[in-house]
């Protein structure tokens, strides 16, 4: 038992100190939300816009005046539904029968332009921009470059686009630069040999020159692709032009996203081994918007011998890709304006279906 002694030795307990309080913290500033310019690109194949009376094959008649009514106030319709910023179309004979068409639909403020087509296209139809975006300068490209021409069997040598490559570099009204390209593959149709009158030179009805016809046309569209694959990667390449600026490439490719031709001109399968193949590939709308569709197997632009395919195709440079560091926008959805290719065959309708993105870039 201590001693009394030893009890008074022992220090007495000093109280604990109290753990400060945590000082209030100042709320974080609140971060800059992005903002954002929306547009709408599209692309629409017209089927041989043409003013009525104006031959523009030797094989058609031409419109009669209520056909002409019916059809550009059908195309009206259908771009007022697109309500498209930037519209890239293909086959106008009359630029003055798009400006109708547009003038009808009663979109205000836009600008119709068709290089080729201002007095009326001459042996094949031109393509053309309708925007109400500021057009800064534009450029109908039709010669290829010497080294690009190639020798069309029993034809000659191809050095030229049939339907020239549009470009334009456009300014949005809060100051984003846009490239564009409009453009329309050659088709699939058989390239039959024939006279200056459009009188057939071969038997049409012989399976074998069926194939040797078909394989023309499939060179003609591959060596136009090549010679399409330059302008981009000028474009688009570090020494290009664009500066880190978007290029939209809207179009009838007449083939797949994925044939042989498209990928020539797109080159995007190459991304997945090499780094730097990113900054010069081009990228389908529909594969990169961040909205998915709801039914992909809906998505298709024209019906050729029965068999739907997706031929009219939005393009877009890695600069609109969500997902790429080098993005100064995205694609949000794509939709594909078809209904038309089941109600009738007449040729004031379009034989194709249009396709539109919806994109949006950083202001």
């Amino acid at each position: 038992m201590p001693t009394e002694a030893a009890a008074e030795a022992t220090p007495p307990l000093l109280p604990q100190p109290q753990r400060p309080q945590a000082l209030p913290q100042p709320p974080h500033p609140p971060q800059p939300q992005t903002q954002w310019l929306t547009l709408q690109v599209a692309s629409a194949n017209l089927l041989n816009l043409a003013l009525p009376g104006r031959t523009f094959y030797v094989n058609q008649e031409p419109y009669g005046e209520a056909e002409y009514e019916r059809k550009t106030a059908w195309l009206a319709a259908m771009f007022e539904r697109l309500e498209a910023d930037v519209l890239g179309v293909q086959e106008v004979w009359d630029e003055a029968a798009l400006k109708a068409a547009v003038a009808r639909s009663g979109l205000r403020r836009f600008s119709v332009r068709v290089p080729g087509a201002e007095n009326g296209a001459a042996g094949t139809p031109r393509v053309g921009l309708v925007t109400r975006f500021e057009i800064e300068r534009l450029e109908s490209l039709a010669d290829f470059a010497p080294a690009e021409a190639v020798a069309l069997p029993e034809v000659g040598p191809l050095a030229r686009f049939e339907r020239p490559v549009l470009r334009a570099w456009l300014r949005s009204p809060w100051g984003q630069a846009l490239h564009v390209l409009v453009v329309h593959l050659k088709s699939k149709r058989p390239k039959y040999l024939q006279d200056e009158a459009g009188s057939p030179l071969e038997d049409r009805d012989d399976p074998a020159v069926t194939a040797r016809a078909t394989m023309r046309s499939l060179l003609q569209r591959a060596a136009e692709a090549a010679a399409l694959r330059r302008i981009v990667v000028q474009i688009t390449g570090r020494d290009g032009d664009h500066q880190g600026e978007p290029l939209v490439l809207l179009g009838d490719m007449n083939d797949s996203a994925h044939a042989v031709t498209t990928q020539m001109i797109a080159a995007n399968q190459a991304v997945a081994y090499d780094r730097g193949a990113r900054d010069v590939a081009l990228y389908h709308a529909l594969e990169v918007a961040t909205e998915p569709a709801l039914r992909r197997d809906l998505f298709y632009s024209h019906v050729h011998q029965g068999w739907p395919e997706l031929l009219d195709q939005v393009w877009v440079s890695e600069e609109l890709v969500a997902t790429s560091k080098f993005a100064v926008g995205d694609i949000r959805r794509v939709e594909v304006f078809n209904d038309h290719l089941q109600e009738s065959r007449e040729r004031w309708r379009s034989d194709h279906g249009f396709v539109r993105a919806l994109v949006r870039l950083r202001r």
